[in-house]
């Protein structure tokens, strides 16, 4: 079955990730330069799957290690769940939750009921991090 909106089979993505796995195993660098290389429509459909956890996804947008603790939040959560958002952080009562909207990571900072701040593309975590160090308020 595939997942909903997708345009290829779900098996067709699992051949696709079976593939990554083998070459690269857990090394994140490597995933991420073989994502690059996918067309973009296998890519994008990959990239909120259940087949890839949310760690791979956070370093092919981010291409930065974040710390331990993010890590492994991250590690444990399938990369579908990016669709809604994962927090990752939370400084004294600001959280950063990663999220993947329209093929883009965007990182979000909320006060646990508004959202405060919102940052996307290449740079979002490092921005939404320079926000927790020193939010405007």
């Amino acid at each position: 079955m595939s997942p909903e909106g997708s345009s290829l089979p779900y098996n067709a993505l699992v051949v696709l990730a079976d593939g990554l796995f083998l070459e690269c195993e857990d090394d994140v660098s490597c995933i991420s330069r073989r994502l690059e290389v996918l067309d973009p429509a296998r890519r994008n459909e990959l990239l909120v799957s259940d087949l890839l956890n949310a760690y791979q996804v956070f370093y092919f947008y981010f291409r930065s290690y974040p710390d331990d603790l993010v890590r492994e939040r991250l590690e444990l959560e399938p990369a579908s769940s990016l669709i809604r958002g994962v927090k990752i952080d939370e400084v004294e009562l600001l959280d950063l939750t990663f999220q993947v909207k329209n093929h883009e990571p965007v990182i979000v900072i909320s006060d646990g009921e508004r959202t405060v701040s919102e940052f996307t593309g290449k740079k979002a975590y490092n921005q939404g991090m320079k926000y927790l160090e020193n939010p405007p308020y």
